[in-house]
Formats: structure tokens, sequence, C-alpha cells
């Protein structure tokens, strides 16, 4: 079972209903409990947020957190001497945006991250 099917059924549950049949539960069954519901919510919530945590790290560029090479610093700084902007460099290197203009203020290319933006 994969993750968005058992959100699917803890969802189903905590709303009262059958996650097989999608009629009703009955009153009388353990999934009405009010600790039950309050569990149910919160497991929810979790596989909600790891969900949505995997979507935001699978939307990173490749190279993002890893450390940068004593190389590609080097090229990182021809490259924003030669004139590329802060879009070519975040795709050349697979990096953030905020990254390369981190690592442009430690290589002494710009005195402020922000600084980038207005070159």
């Amino acid at each position: 079972m994969d993750v968005i099917k058992a959100l699917e059924i803890i969802s189903a549950l905590s709303e009262g209903v059958n996650p097989e049949t999608g009629e009703e539960l009955s009153h009388e069954s353990c999934f009405n409990q009010p600790q039950v519901i309050r569990a149910l919510f919160i497991a929810k919530q979790s596989l909600e947020a790891s969900i949505t945590s995997e979507k935001r790290k699978s939307d990173l560029p490749e190279n993002a957190g890893k450390p940068w090479k004593p190389d590609e610093d080097e090229m990182l700084a021809n490259n924003f001497d030669s004139g590329l902007g802060i879009d070519e460099l975040s795709k050349i290197y697979k990096r953030t945006k905020g990254s390369i203009a981190s690592r442009l203020v430690r290589l002494g290319k710009i005195n402020e991250r922000s600084d980038i933006y207005t070159r």
C-alpha cells in the first residue's frame, strides 16, 4: 500500500465513512469514538505533511544541499564575471538561486545575497 492510499483510508475513517463502501459508519463503531477520531486526524495531518515535504524535496534542483567542490567555486566565479545572471547560474550548477547568491558572497563577488538581483 502506498502513502496516498493510506491517506485516503485514514481520511475516510476520520470523517466517519467506511473507506471500502463509502457508507457512513454506525455510531457504535470504534471509529466514532472521540479519541479515535482525534488520533485519525493527527495521523492524516502527519501523512499530508510528509507528502508535502517529499513534494518540496522533489522540486529542488539536483545539487541542492550538496557541498560545493573547489573547481565549482572557480567556475562559478568565472561565469559570474563573464556576465551570467542568477537564473543561468542556478541552471548550470543545478542549485537554488539562494545557494548561488550565498556562494558568490563567500567568494567575495557580491557583498550580500540581495546584490545578485540588482546586477
